[in-house]
């Protein structure tokens, strides 16, 4: 099942070499996929080298398995699981931690998860079909004023109110149960937009990110892997969405600065508080080259930090 979709690795060379390996080095891929960029930092580590891949899709574990590699520990568990998880494997540090977020091609193309509004399936949405709450269950469930929110912060839909309305009217009649439902709905009910883009498209999305708590599971990681980094340890972040990278970009900036002192307080240059994190260069985007072989590349921003020796405000307790 896992060979049956095809998935193109993103920003590959730029992410692992942002990694700056050491080959006996302990790294962390938390957005395992289908492993493109795992298998190119266990090409680049030595035989007393590690890696600690998460993915909270089944599947994507299901396909790391085939590697049988024995540096390779994959772990299913979503992102806020980072810390307690590499604590029960004997992980207190690591030498880089990579993301690839959003959402991968193998679950928008397999009609079955309920993601793309190309197929007619079970509106489901879940990045781990195993746990918690489909898209179908969340949409029977929440108010219009809900539907509406969620469209309008995780969309940006300027139709988000009338939809939602569409939405609620729809429901009267049993649940919006399936993908083709809900993309008539919404094509019902838009009657402008975007030249080449689906009516449904921002509101699939918006679901979504709901639906897989993903901002949420993104703000609860960056301080766990931060807190996890050695010194010269390095962070790479692969954002899709505005939301995603607006989330990495302030983290980063804001650790990257010093933590502010009180006016007036005498202190020698040598005593002045240092940042947790250094930026490296500035963010990465797709060459032109790779955005014509993979136009879902197009939106992909990578950004760059190194672990300092300073103190991490930001650590878990």
């Amino acid at each position: 099942m896992s060979g049956e979709f095809s998935h193109i690795t993103v920003l590959l060379d730029e992410a692992v070499d942002a990694l700056a390996i050491r080959p006996d080095g302990t790294y962390v891929d938390a957005t395992f996929g289908r492993g493109g960029h795992s298998r190119r930092i266990l090409a680049a580590l030595g035989e007393h080298g590690r890696l600690v891949a998460f993915d909270r899709d089944p599947r994507a574990i299901e396909a790391g398995r085939a590697l049988a590699d024995p540096r390779l520990t994959l772990v299913h568990e979503p992102f806020s699981a980072f810390a307690g998880e590499l604590d029960a494997l004997g992980v207190t540090q690591v030498d880089g931690v990579l993301m690839d977020l959003g959402v991968s091609s193998p679950q928008l193309d397999d009609a079955s998860r309920g993601m793309s509004f190309r197929f007619d399936a079970p509106l489901d949405m879940r990045m781990d079909p195993t746990r918690g709450e489909t898209a179908a269950e969340w949409l029977a469930r929440a108010s219009v004023a809900e539907i509406s929110n969620v469209l309008r912060e995780y969309g940006d839909e300027r139709f988000a109110y009338a939809i939602a309305k569409a939405i609620d009217a729809a429901r009267q009649g049993g649940n919006v149960a399936t993908t083709g439902q809900l993309a008539e709905i919404v094509a019902a009910t838009v009657r402008t937009r975007e030249p080449g883009q689906h009516p449904a498209t921002r509101t699939f999305q918006a679901l979504r990110i709901c639906v897989n708590r993903e901002l949420e599971e993104l703000s609860l990681i960056l301080p766990q892997a931060v807190s996890r980094l050695r010194p010269g340890g390095r962070l790479a972040v692969i954002a899709f969405h505005s939301l995603e990278d607006r989330i990495v970009k302030r983290f980063m900036r804001d650790n990257a600065r010093a933590p502010a002192l009180p006016k007036g307080l005498p202190v020698r240059e040598s005593e002045r508080p240092r940042p947790a994190l250094g930026l490296i260069g500035d963010a990465i985007k797709p060459s032109a080259e790779e955005v014509r072989a993979n136009p879902r590349s197009r939106s992909a921003v990578l950004r760059i930090a190194e672990r300092t020796t300073a103190p991490f405000a930001g650590a878990p307790a």
